[in-house]
């Protein structure tokens, strides 16, 4: 089976490498080399990669590129790091980058792409093929400005969803509760587990020094969800103001859910002092004393160790609020860049354009695919395969918004001032203008 799958792979990549660069033509097709011979100007040469990845996902991710490995004999060697993002700021700006780096936040990407160190993949790579293996979101979020203009910065591999909602399948089903598919229906069940004297929502924030970044999840989800894709770009790069009436109604959509009475367990009091891992909880214990929870997919690793997935606990796509906008997810995840270009690299990272670079990674479990060519079947858990199925419906994806801004912004004042206005130590009028304050010139 190996030996057949081996095969395959042989090629679908002897159609991706055969060009010099995306913009040339293919080359005239010749007799066919001798199967050791096809990858022999690459095969025993390193390809150097870095990123976040440590321990299991390191594992994970060096089993899922075996099968490249021995077939075109380019050895990647991966290195991760607890300390990312200090140590590969030193590596590239010392001048000694890996060949490829994977970076969790395309913000710190964007800022090495302005200095110019990133190698274009519009010039490197068959990008009539990347292109038709991603949905346009991808392809937007990937593209950065650089001293020579717009390029091509990375390829999107491994990606996760936020745009869910955690709830207790058991109780919900007993209830008579009903998946709601429209923001209109939201708002039914909500008032329809109030009126049963229970409460709907289990929210809490509190995360050590970074206390507020479950706040700026919603926040954002409310942005994809009341106004337009360009505002929401234009907001994570500070051209359009948090003290702006786009901005405001997106805080104001979430204010009117975790401020109101009995919507949230604990009151709002509670939230800025509930740890966002524990918050969820509390939908298991009998009787819950909370229905919904939103959250990406990680936070099934806070759960009870005794609750099953499809049995006890599920999840839905968290609504739309305007039809209009159509089904936008958050999505947070890594994006490969390249800073050598040598054949061999460049063959790598046409391989990471294609959901088989991912596919092992996705049968281990803990990985979810932005590929077109990626396949539900892959997917050995409910949980993975229906991430996967909201994150292929989607028709549009955009980045957690305060990990694309600057980090005095997103992993500071949003943080901070959205706290405030949550405990109710701050007005809206004053989180919004403080986060204004404090962005670079």
């Amino acid at each position: 089976m190996k030996k057949i799958l081996l095969v395959l792979l042989s090629l679908m990549l002897v159609a991706s490498f055969a060009f010099a660069g995306g913009d040339q033509e293919e080359p005239a097709a010749a007799a066919p080399a001798a199967a050791d011979d096809q990858y022999a100007a690459v095969r025993g040469t390193v390809v150097r990669m870095a990123g976040p990845f440590v321990d299991s996902d390191a594992v994970k991710f060096e089993n899922s590129v075996k099968a490249f490995e021995e077939m075109t004999g380019i050895d990647i060697q991966y290195e991760g790091s607890k300390e990312f993002e200090a140590s590969i700021g030193i590596a590239i700006e010392g001048g000694n980058p890996p060949d490829i780096v994977d970076f969790p936040q395309p913000g710190l990407l964007a800022n090495f792409a302005a200095k110019g160190y990133v190698v274009d993949l519009n010039k490197t790579l068959d990008m009539g093929k990347v292109k038709s293996n991603y949905i346009q979101s991808w392809l937007d979020m990937a593209t950065m400005s650089s001293p020579d203009g717009e390029i091509m910065a990375g390829l999107w591999g491994r990606v996760n969803g936020k745009s869910l909602v955690w709830y207790n399948k058991a109780e919900f089903d007993a209830a008579g509760y009903e998946v709601p598919e429209t923001w209109a229906e939201l708002e039914a069940l909500q008032k329809m587990i109030m009126d049963d004297g229970d409460t709907p929502w289990a929210v809490g924030i509190e995360s050590g020094a970074a206390t507020g970044w479950a706040m700026t999840d919603w926040v954002e989800e409310m942005m994809l969800r009341t106004t337009s894709l360009e505002n929401y770009d234009k907001w994570v790069a500070g051209e359009l103001k948090f003290d702006s009436p786009e901005v405001r109604n997106a805080i104001e959509t979430v204010a009117g859910i975790w401020f109101k009475d009995g919507m949230v367990y604990g009151g709002r009091k509670s939230i800025a002092t509930t740890s966002f891992g524990d918050a969820p909880t509390v939908m298991f214990e009998k009787p819950p004393k909370a229905w919904m929870h939103k959250q990406g997919n990680f936070i099934t690793s806070f759960f009870p160790d005794n609750v099953v997935a499809g049995t006890d606990y599920d999840f839905f796509y968290l609504p739309s609020v305007d039809p209009s906008l159509g089904k936008p997810v958050l999505v947070a995840g890594d994006i490969y860049a390249m800073f050598n270009d040598r054949p061999e690299v460049r063959m790598v990272m046409q391989y990471f354009a294609t959901g088989a670079s991912v596919e092992g990674w996705v049968k281990a479990g803990g990985a979810i695919s932005p590929h077109k060519d990626s396949e539900l079947s892959w997917y050995t858990n409910d949980v993975d395969r229906k991430v996967a199925e909201v994150i292929q419906n989607a028709t549009s994806v955009r980045f957690d918004g305060s990990d694309l801004m600057p980090g005095q912004v997103g992993a500071g004042s949003f943080w901070k001032e959205m706290t405030a206005y949550v405990s109710g130590t701050k007005t809206l009028d004053e989180a919004v203008k403080a986060i204004d304050a404090s962005w670079p010139e």
